[in-house]
């Protein structure tokens, strides 16, 4: 049973992660594409 909540918080923390994560992303990528265009593409 404590294995069945460990599954659905985990499954709930990573839905969380993402949809928090994923602005962060796209302003990441916005800028470090800006800044990658200037100073050389480094993957």
């Amino acid at each position: 049973m404590f294995r069945a909540i460990a599954d659905v918080l985990r499954q709930i923390g990573g839905a969380i992660a993402t949809v928090v994560t994923l602005p962060f992303r796209a302003l990441a990528r916005l800028f470090g594409g800006a800044s990658s265009s200037t100073r050389g593409h480094r993957a």
